[in-house]
C-alpha cells in the first residue's frame, strides 16, 4: 500500500516537475534557497535573501501587468508603498494585528488600482509609463503633507513580523526567512494560476493583438483593469512585508528608483514568465546587497551605475533574460536525453 503511493507520488513528480524545465528549474532553485539556512551563512546573508524574496513578489507583480498584457507601468512603487503604509499607519493608531493591517493593505491597493487603472489605461506606450510615473510622487508629497500621520521624511516605526523577544536575532531572521519563502512560493502558485486560466489567456491576447482582442468580443478595458488590481494585489503585498521586515514605512518606498526595480528585475530574468523576475529579483538583490557591499566593496554612490552597467552585458548577453537561457539549457538536455532513450528502444529492437 504504502510501496503503491510512494510510486505513485515519484510518477507524478517526474511527469509533471522533472519533465517540465521551468517547473524543475523553479523546484531546483527552491531547494538551492531552503537549504542555504542550513550552513549558518548568517545574519547578513540571510538578510540578502529576505530582501531578495520580498523584491521577487514585487517584480512578479509587475510582470502580470507588463508581462501579460503589455502595460508598461513606471509607478509601481506606489501599490508599493500603500501596502507598507497602510500596515504601519493601522499598526500605529489602532494596534491592530499585522494578520490583519497587511491585508487591509492588500484591499486597499487593489481598489486604488482601479481608480488609477481606469485613467491610465486610456493611453499606451509612453504615455502610460509617464502618467504612471507620476502617482508615487503624487503620494509622497501627500504623505509630507500629513507628516503628523505619516511620520513625514522619518516614516512610522512598523514592527516585526513576529515577535521578537523569544528569538535571537539569527533565529528571528530565519523565521523571516522561511516567511518570506512561504509568502513567495505561495503568492508564485496563484500567479501561475491565473497565468494559466481563462483569464490569464485573455490578458496574453490582449498582448498578442488588443485590436483582434477587441474585434474577437473581448472586454480589453476590463482585463487591463484586472491585470492592474491583480499585479496591485501582489505588490502591496511586498510592500506590506518589506516595511515590517525593515522596521519602518518612510518615503524609501515610494521614491523613483522603487518603481524601476521590478522592471529591470523582470527584463534580466525574462519577462512574460513566472520564473524569469524570481531569477532577475535573487541576481539583482545578491549583486546589489552583497556582492557590491562585502565581496567587492563600492561606495554606495557609484551602485546605481556598476549594478546598472552589469545588468546591460547581461541582457545583451541573453536577450530573453536569464532565467529563460536556463529553461532553454534544461530543454536542450531533456532532448538529448529523449534521443538518447529512443536509440536504445531503437536498438533493442
Amino acid at each position: 500500500m504504502v510501496a503503491s503511493y510512494f510510486r505513485r507520488a515519484y510518477s507524478s513528480f517526474v511527469t509533471h516537475i522533472l519533465d517540465v524545465p521551468a517547473r524543475l528549474l523553479a523546484f531546483l532553485f527552491s531547494i538551492l534557497l531552503l537549504v542555504i539556512p542550513l550552513a549558518n551563512p548568517g545574519l547578513y546573508i540571510m538578510f540578502v535573501l529576505v530582501l531578495a524574496a520580498i523584491f521577487a513578489i514585487f517584480a512578479a507583480s509587475w510582470d502580470i501587468l507588463a508581462g501579460r498584457t503589455g502595460q508598461l507601468s513606471l509607478g509601481h512603487a506606489l501599490f508599493f508603498g500603500i501596502g507598507g503604509y497602510t500596515s504601519a499607519i493601522l499598526y500605529k493608531y489602532y494596534m491592530l494585528p499585522l494578520w490583519v493591517t497587511i491585508p487591509i493593505g492588500m484591499l486597499i491597493a487593489f481598489l486604488v488600482a482601479f481608480f488609477v487603472g481606469f485613467p491610465c489605461l486610456r493611453v499606451k506606450g509612453p504615455y502610460l509609463s509617464l502618467v504612471t510615473l507620476a502617482f508615487p510622487l503624487i503620494l509622497i508629497s501627500i504623505f509630507f503633507m500629513f507628516k503628523d500621520v505619516t511620520g513625514g521624511e522619518m516614516g512610522i516605526y512598523a514592527p516585526s513580523i513576529l515577535p521578537i523577544p523569544p528569538y535571537t536575532p539569527y533565529e528571528l531572521r530565519l523565521a523571516e526567512f522561511y516567511v518570506s519563502m512561504l509568502l513567495l512560493i505561495v503568492s508564485s502558485i496563484i500567479i501561475y494560476k491565473i497565468a494559466s486560466s481563462k483569464t490569464g489567456i485573455l490578458f496574453v491576447s490582449i498582448l498578442d493583438d488588443e485590436l483582434a482582442a477587441k474585434a474577437s468580443g473581448i472586454n480589453t478595458t476590463k482585463y487591463k483593469l484586472l491585470a492592474f488590481a491583480i499585479s496591485a494585489l501582489f505588490a502591496s503585498l511586498a510592500g506590506g512585508f518589506y516595511v515590517h521586515f525593515l522596521r519602518t514605512a518612510g518615503p524609501s518606498a515610494l521614491v523613483l528608483t522603487m518603481s524601476f526595480f521590478p522592471v529591470i528585475m523582470t527584463i534580466l530574468g525574462g519577462i512574460g514568465t513566472i520564473y524569469g523576475p524570481l531569477v532577475g529579483a535573487y541576481i539583482l538583490t545578491i549583486l546589489d546587497q552583497y556582492f557590491l557591499k562585502t565581496v567587492v566593496p563600492i561606495p554606495d554612490e557609484l551602485h546605481a551605475a556598476i549594478y546598472t552597467a552589469i545588468v546591460i552585458v547581461l541582457v545583451i548577453a541573453w536577450p530573453r533574460g536569464v532565467g529563460r537561457w536556463c529553461v532553454d539549457k534544461l530543454e536542450d538536455m531533456q532532448e538529448v536525453r529523449e534521443e538518447e532513450i529512443e536509440k536504445k528502444i531503437k536498438r533493442k529492437n
